[in-house]
């Protein structure tokens, strides 16, 4: 499916392979808060199935975006084109007891109007046990509702609790938030995370736009006739162990977006960059939106 979409053979750098060998176009699509502006739904619709014919075939959801209605709207974009999309969604920590974790993914199935999901994460960690949570998922993979499992917003200290419990190294991913100005995760957990070949997944990768009117961003934009935005999510994909899901909620948005993976940024815009936005020199606190 990856070799070649729409007559375009997709770039070996371009894609990221999961360790049961499952494969991907690093560059997703999110939705968070799509599907809660009726007035938007139909220009989302068509963004989102937009990004599906360029291949952008990772979209990412939770029953928390909207109470559902991202899910809902995900699932009619996806209607005829489920077998071209690997589709994510989330669990909420206060669901994410065994059997709760079950019913919760009963009901994204049900909003997504698919029978399986191709990766399921906790969204953050809460009250029950991970060794409850991971109970749930197991089934989940032995009923075939969903193919792997994941977690988002775990740090070091939560992933070596996940892969101390038995079936706990069989994580598919961790999603995090992760951008020029939130590089925290670089110190430790990009490294934790490349050690044991563990997909990491960058939401809000351009800071949900608050980094766009950077000066070094824009400066860099201008030199190679691209976007502060396009830069941004450039930057984000140097590292081929990462996937990043940018939200664009129309079709020109989702263009500008998948243009990014053309850009080639040299030695003097990476430094540029790293005098704007200073790489950690010590642990910080995972940050979350």
């Amino acid at each position: 499916m990856l070799a070649q979409i729409k007559g375009k053979r997709i770039n070996m750098n371009e894609i990221l392979t999961f360790r049961d060998g499952a494969e991907v176009i690093r560059l997703g699509q999110g939705t968070w808060y799509m599907g809660e502006d009726a007035s938007k739904r139909q220009e989302e619709i068509k963004a989102l199935q937009y990004g599906i014919e360029l291949g952008m075939n990772v979209i990412d959801t939770a029953e928390m975006y909207g109470d559902g209605s991202s899910e809902k709207l995900v699932g009619e974009a996806i209607r005829g084109k489920r077998e071209n999309v690997f589709l994510i969604s989330k669990v909420l920590p206060w669901h994410a007891s065994s059997k709760g974790t079950i019913a919760a993914c009963e009901g994204s199935l049900q909003r997504l109007k698919t029978d399986h999901l191709d990766l399921y994460l906790l969204h953050w960690q809460g009250e029950y046990p991970f060794e409850e949570t991971l109970e749930g998922m197991m089934e989940l993979i032995r009923q075939g509702k969903i193919r792997r499992w994941g977690v988002s917003n775990m740090d070091v200290d939560e992933m070596e609790k996940f892969y101390s419990i038995t079936n706990g190294d069989t994580c598919a991913a961790n999603e995090v938030l992760y951008n020029l100005s939130r590089r925290g995760v670089e110190y430790d957990l990009l490294p934790w995370c490349k050690k044991k070949k563990l997909p990491v997944i960058a939401y809000s990768p351009i800071e949900q736009g608050r980094i766009l009117n950077n000066e070094a961003l824009m400066d860099i934009a201008d030199k190679h006739q691209v976007t502060p935005s396009q830069v941004a999510l450039n930057w984000v994909l140097r590292n081929p162990d990462v996937i990043a899901i940018p939200k664009a909620g129309r079709v020109e948005h989702v263009e500008s977006n998948y243009k990014c993976l053309s850009l080639v940024l040299d030695s003097e815009d990476y430094q540029a960059l790293d005098r704007a936005f200073p790489p950690p020199t010590q642990k910080k606190r995972l940050e979350m939106l």
